[in-house]
């Protein structure tokens, strides 16, 4: 699939022992691919820090790879459907528990 100039919302959420691996994946996207990223956190990926890093050092990072401000909150992420900001939404990780 040809991602030139296409317009990819990418949703970081509360994993965040996937952020090292995930983030890196961010930068091919705009580097390699050459897609614009819209970079969209999740309340807790946004404003927790963990064992696994600070949130403001993961925000600094995702800001300058991008060039764009991060949407967290609900109300700055309602219009991405209503206007068709993106072409591709992305959300990583996105992982559940399987009941056995």
């Amino acid at each position: 699939m040809e991602l030139v100039g296409k317009k990819i919302g990418f949703v970081l959420t509360g994993s965040f022992c996937t952020f090292k691996k995930t983030i890196p994946k961010i930068k091919e996207l705009v580097e390699k691919e050459k897609a614009e990223i819209i970079p969209i956190m999740s309340y807790n990926s946004y404003n927790l820090d963990t064992k696994f890093g600070k949130a403001k050092d993961f925000i600094s990072e995702i800001e300058e790879i991008t060039g764009k401000e991060i949407i967290h909150t609900i109300q700055d992420a309602e219009p991405i459907g209503p206007k068709k900001m993106t072409d591709i939404m992305v959300v990583a990780p996105c992982s559940r528990k399987y009941n056995v």
